[in-house]
């Protein structure tokens, strides 16, 4: 056998070595056997029902991006929880926002966003829960500031500790341009975000009902082509996306026909195409709900 058939052949195995794969292990060598063969740094973190987890540079921090929304939503159940305000309550949108550096007003504009609608309501009233559910669902960049600014990303980093998640930082809102000269940035890590959806899919963060509505949010999420482009339709995966220039990630529940789940977590930056690694994570969230199906 030619040098260069042998080497096709070895890559068609580890494509779809999932299948073989008796052990965490195995499986976790055939992830970055996969994610090698994209330029950039990823970071993995799998958690099942029993409490195994696999974990590939989890510590690791990366740019938040969007997937700090989630921490956002966390907070505005919490604070309904407590009494603070109803979920039903009114909130106003607008679209005027300070700096964290030094307070200076600045402004999102729609070219730059992946919602358009929520802009020509700009000076009207809508629900806390309609402007969040934008947040989550078609990662409203102004829904998030809108409601960032109600709740305080302070008091998001602060519960955020409270649950565990001690790297994972919200800092401000998005498009914040002299945060972000200054590196002012809202950073995660797979591990953080990894405890907040398992402790969600346990029923445990606010309480059982807040977490299954969260969960119901993340269900309708509209960018799908990470953790669930190469599953079958019928696995529910809840969860939130995130890119910048370089980044991409995705993070979330993974939710089986017999009602088995898992939390997933997959993150990456440095990406020289985008479009690459993007498969490649594919790839990878296909290898472990292989692995997850066969009953390992």
């Amino acid at each position: 056998m030619k040098k260069s058939s042998f080497l096709i052949v070895i890559i068609l195995i580890l494509r779809v070595g999932s299948i073989n794969a008796q052990s965490l292990d195995q499986l976790s060598q055939l992830i970055k056997t996969e994610l090698a063969g994209t330029k950039g740094t990823f970071a993995v973190a799998f958690r099942d029902e029993a409490g195994r987890d696999l974990l590939i540079n989890e510590h690791e921090r990366f740019h938040a991006a969007s997937t700090m929304k989630t921490p956002v939503m966390i907070e505005v159940f919490k604070q309904a929880a407590a009494g603070k305000f109803k979920l039903t309550d009114s909130i106003l949108i607008k679209n005027e926002f300070k700096s964290l550096v030094d307070g200076s007003p600045y402004q999102l504009t729609v070219q730059d966003d992946s919602e358009p609608v929520l802009y020509t309501k700009v000076g009207k009233k809508g629900q806390i829960y309609d402007v969040m559910y934008q947040m989550i669902i078609s990662s409203s960049n102004l829904a998030t500031n809108i409601i960032i600014e109600k709740v305080d990303a302070r008091n998001v980093t602060s519960t955020m500790r409270s649950l565990g998640a001690m790297d994972l930082q919200v800092l401000r809102g998005v498009e914040d341009s002299k945060a972000f000269a200054k590196g002012l940035n809202n950073t995660v890590t797979a591990f953080d975000l990894m405890l907040l959806f398992d402790q969600m899919s346990k029923g445990k963060i606010v309480d059982k009902a807040a977490s299954e509505k969260m969960i119901g949010i993340l269900r309708d999420q509209r960018f799908n082509e990470i953790i669930p482009a190469l599953l079958p339709k019928e696995v529910v995966v809840a969860h939130k996306t995130g890119w910048i220039t370089g980044v991409q990630h995705d993070s979330g529940i993974v939710i089986l026909p017999g009602g088995k789940r898992y939390s997933l977590v997959l993150l990456s930056k440095n990406l020289t195409d985008e479009k690459a690694g993007i498969a490649a994570m594919a790839r990878v969230s296909k290898l472990i709900y292989d692995f997850v199906l066969s009953g390992n």
